[in-house]
């Protein structure tokens, strides 16, 4: 796979240096158990907190307390979609770049931003500020939700240095310090 990103057009290859897109990962990829772990762990945990964001607001802010986007099916059915689609990026991150967690937290970050637009077409349409400020709120809550758990969860493993090796193990990217 490395030597195909070395046939990629200087753009492409200078993008890829930029987002650490190398295609040659020092580490091995998260154990699938583990990344079935985490993924359950971060639906539940992203549903809760949906769960008591929604709570809060609407004790906070009363005016907000039976806003249609609330109630607990029409947010669930987004969050796991969109938590099902994050952890299935997990896996991929740590097979194209040798420093995941750094690109999965920017690409968390990005695509937190792009799934803000609907929230403010909404409110472009006229939905209450308060109401869609919480909605901005439960997405940010989910994308922490999600990575926290990817990566604390499903860590990429340390690669195993050959028997007679002096070095015993090659510390993998995920040992750095979060970004």
């Amino acid at each position: 796979m490395a030597s195909m990103a070395a046939t990629l057009p200087r753009p492409v290859r200078r993008l890829f240096a930029y987002l650490r897109i190398d295609f040659a990962p020092a580490h091995r990829q998260p154990a699938w158990s583990s990344v079935t772990v985490a993924t359950v762990v971060a639906l539940v945990g992203s549903l809760l907190a949906d769960w008591v964001v929604v709570r809060v607001a609407t004790t906070v802010l009363p005016s907000t307390r039976g806003y249609v986007h609330f109630r607990f099916p029409d947010y669930a059915r987004l969050t796991v979609i969109g938590v099902v689609i994050g952890c299935a990026a997990w896996p991929i991150t740590t097979r194209i770049s040798s420093q995941p967690r750094w690109l999965f937290a920017r690409l968390a970050v990005v695509v937190t931003l792009v799934l803000f637009l609907p929230d403010a077409y909404i409110y472009w349409l006229g939905q209450p500020a308060n109401a869609v400020g919480v909605l901005l709120v439960m997405h940010v809550a989910i994308a922490v939700v999600t990575y926290q758990s990817l990566v604390r969860l499903a860590p990429v493993r340390s690669e195993v240095a050959p028997v007679g090796d002096a070095e015993t193990t090659i510390l993998a990217q995920n040992d750095a310090p979060d970004p």
